[in-house]
């Protein structure tokens, strides 16, 4: 080639290579927009304008609606989402589940505990809670397992099917299908949260997600922080042991129930022997009379709901199966306030408004706790304690916290779950206060603490709502509890 022809020729290159990366630079810009705006139009039909009985102000932004986690069977979970009270855009991204297994994060989480808008009481329509979690966080509640609350299933026996491995992976494509739908949210730091049986479905879901982030898939990343549990299952032979320390040290149980406990027990194997069943049985009776889930508090004296028959009828059982399933009963269970739930979310302009039940696809009464669920769920996970270790290792930010008036999933229990680990102390067990007054203890260990909360149940955020709240705003913004 002739020099001159050289010299035209380069410019000429260079113009078409520009020329090319910018158009290509357009075509990726008009896809991604073209993505972001399906994304918006979907997540705005998800808004909810105005629920039933919702007061006017403050004004809430949520949304709510399905997402699908399993075309070929038709499984959809329900959720119900809250932005931030302020600057959503930056605030973190908080997942919140209830356990049971069977019961409602709408129900329990959402609607009666530390979502903006709690069922007043009767069910007659909502009230604006001035504790909710959503003042320093984005709030998402997702009704999990499936057949749980509105979530629903084109497949009966997926139903037949549910364990901790199948929730996990539900929860976990309900994640990354949300996150396409709410793209604005998916570069915000995440943590997961929950209650009870959830203290398997937690740790148990950020594995997952940990696990699944190697990948290197950017579409999939998920920017897990950490997660936080209150009163979680946690160890079955530790969760068992506290459960009957704790009656015999509060006072509910007698000297003679109690050593027999100690000597028939042997909660290192999950088949209790029959003598057992029947020491551990007397544990339960004497809880007949009083809340289990928070030893302390006036029993609930409304007509009972569906879910209160439930647990009473398994109280009373003697049967041996029925014992077993007894010891894993619903856990956040309060009979009012499942009443309170059931009565507002099974009303049709409710449901409506709320995008669920659309075209009846989840058949029959809604209720706070499934009964189905509780008898036929597959419990193959006796400990997740190894999953902590793994996750401490990994540098998340995980914290425990226990209401120690619950004498379900007893803070004695808890306490064996964490020293079990075996970590160093970094600061010792101590008073932490709010408005002047002890509000519980805490010890601080090498990558996880653990928090009491005084005089609080099973439901820390429904007993100690202003505790729940300082509590989830130190966790979230990584401070310290005061401790003066």
């Amino acid at each position: 080639m002739a020099p001159e022809a050289a010299r035209w020729f380069l410019p000429q290159t260079a113009y078409i290579h520009n020329l090319i990366s910018v158009l290509l630079f357009l075509l990726l810009t008009s896809q991604t927009l073209h993505c972001y705006s399906d994304a918006y139009s979907e997540q705005e039909a998800d808004r909810v304008a105005f629920l039933p009985g919702q007061p006017r102000s403050p004004k809430v932004s949520q949304f709510s609606g399905y997402i699908t986690v399993n075309r070929q069977s038709g499984r959809a979970l329900f959720y119900w989402f809250f932005e931030a009270q302020a600057l959503p855009s930056q605030k973190p991204l908080l997942l919140w589940l209830n356990g049971g297994p069977g019961c409602s994060s709408i129900g329990y989480g959402a609607a009666s505990e530390l979502g903006p808008l709690r069922v007043s009481m009767y069910g007659t329509g909502l009230e604006f809670n001035k504790f909710a979690w959503n003042k320093e966080a984005n709030l998402l509640f997702l009704e999990s397992p499936v057949g749980v609350g509105f979530s629903y299933t084109n497949t009966s026996t997926d139903l037949s099917k549910l364990n901790d491995g199948l929730v996990a992976e539900d929860a976990y494509n309900f994640l990354v299908n949300w996150f396409e739908r709410f793209p604005q949210y998916k570069n915000h730091e995440f943590y997961i949260s929950g209650e009870s049986y959830a203290g398997h479905y937690v740790p148990q879901l950020a594995d997952l997600v940990y696990e699944r982030n190697k990948d290197g898939n950017a579409n999939r990343y998920i920017k897990l922080k950490g997660f936080i549990v209150g009163n979680p299952l946690t160890d079955d032979q530790y969760d068992s042991k506290g459960l009957a320390e704790y009656a015999w040290s509060h006072a509910v149980v007698s000297d003679e129930t109690y050593e027999r406990i100690k000597k028939v027990c042997n909660f290192k194997v999950s088949n209790w022997t029959d003598d057992c069943d029947e020491a551990m049985s007397t544990v339960f009776s004497q809880y007949h009379e009083i809340d289990i889930y928070n030893i302390y508090a006036p029993k609930c004296n409304l007509a009972q709901s569906s879910t209160a028959a439930v647990v009473d009828n398994a109280l009373e059982s003697s049967d041996q199966e029925q014992f077993r399933k007894r010891i894993r009963m619903f856990s956040g269970y309060d009979a009012c306030y499942s009443s309170y739930a059931e009565k507002y979310f099974n009303q049709p302009d409710v449901q409506k408004a709320f995008h669920a039940n659309v075209n009846e696809m989840h058949p029959g009464k809604w209720k706070v706790c499934s009964d189905s669920i509780l008898r036929s769920y597959n419990f193959s996970v006796l400990s997740v304690l190894p999953i902590y270790s793994k996750l401490i290792e990994a540098g998340l930010r995980i914290w425990l916290y226990s209401g120690d008036a619950d004498g379900r999933v007893p803070v004695i229990g808890s306490r064996y779950c964490v020293e079990a680990l075996g970590l160093p102390i970094k600061r010792d067990w101590q008073p932490w206060y709010l408005n002047r007054q002890v509000a519980g203890r805490f010890v601080e260990y090498h990558g996880l603490t653990m928090v009491t909360i005084r005089g609080a149940g099973h439901l820390v955020p429904l007993n100690k709502p202003a505790e729940g709240l300082t509590l989830i705003d130190t966790f979230l913004l990584d401070e310290q509890l005061l401790t003066h």
